[in-house]
């Protein structure tokens, strides 16, 4: 119910911020294309969300012949958690990460990254792949694909507004004064809504309790606890390969560690807690 909550304030702050910049750009009439586009985006963006993401980086879903053992442990841990199967996704990047997303158990994804699978043994994928099944049954994958849909479509808006200050807005060189001013304020007070409501929908203690439960679910907390000391140290130590889909900050809060070290904003708006906590916490179990 509480995700529910959030996922409603979310689509319902995006209606607020197009209509808000479509009055802004075109008046009356663009604040009506606003709210028409506002509605499809809401729509689009709570069933198609997931789809949104995977396709974002790529994602190939596999069988069982494909990759057998990660197909295996995924049909495992499922049945032990007393979750339906769901669809098992490979991105072919050398980063080593993971996520789950879907808006409900019955419509389920866990993909891992070919990076992951050559760095973790199989005692180490079995603890990531439950913490991503912990989320699925936290039912955290919703709220986690629709924030990240939003976030993208919110950097896409300050984009616009930056081209607009530049260019001097829809209306022209004649409207080159107020073209700026709309531009420049909307990108100043937009631009960091995207990181800030990842932010505000995204809790950090809901990695502990995806830690906690997935723990539970492969009864291996030492597991989980290695493979998330060596994704800390792979994240950003790995060496990127030509062809590699990178990350974005948008969908950074999906992975099961930050996938943007180093990066100023994320650290600023830090949506995972500190990696030596977690594996504090588990070593504890």
């Amino acid at each position: 119910m509480g995700n529910m909550l959030k996922t409603t304030l979310l689509l319902a702050t995006l209606t607020g911020l197009l209509v808000i910049v479509g009055q802004m750009v075109g008046g009356t009439s663009g604040m009506i294309i606003a709210f028409i586009f506002a509605v499809i985006m809401n729509f689009g963006t709570y069933w198609y969300s997931d789809k949104i993401v995977l396709k974002m980086y790529r994602a190939q879903e596999v069988t069982a012949a494909d990759y057998p053992e990660l197909y295996g442990i995924v049909q495992k841990l499922t049945l032990r958690a007393n979750l339906p199967m769901p669809k098992v996704y490979i991105v072919n990047t050398s980063m080593p990460n993971a996520f789950a997303t879907g808006r409900n158990p019955q419509h389920a994804a866990v993909a891992a990254t070919t990076g992951i699978l050559s760095l973790l043994n199989a005692e180490e994928l079995e603890g990531v792949l439950a913490h991503e099944l912990a989320h699925v049954k936290n039912r955290d994958t919703l709220i986690s694909a629709v924030a990240a849909t939003i976030a993208g479509v919110i950097t896409m808006l300050a984009t616009w507004a930056q081209w607009a200050a530049i260019f001097g807005g829809i209306g022209g060189r004649d409207n080159q004064g107020s073209g700026n001013i709309i531009g420049f304020i909307a990108l100043a007070i937009v631009a960091p809504i995207a990181a800030t409501i990842i932010q505000l929908a995204i809790s950090r203690s809901r990695e502990f309790a995806a830690d906690a439960e997935g723990a539970r679910i492969s009864q291996k907390p030492w597991a989980l606890a290695n493979a998330l000391e060596k994704l800390e140290y792979g994240s950003t130590h790995y060496r990127e390969r030509r062809g590699d889909v990178h990350a974005s900050e948008s969908t950074a809060h999906m992975f099961i560690v930050n996938p943007l070290k180093g990066n100023t904003l994320m650290n600023l708006f830090r949506t995972h807690p500190v990696t030596e906590e977690r594996i504090k916490r588990l070593r504890a179990m």
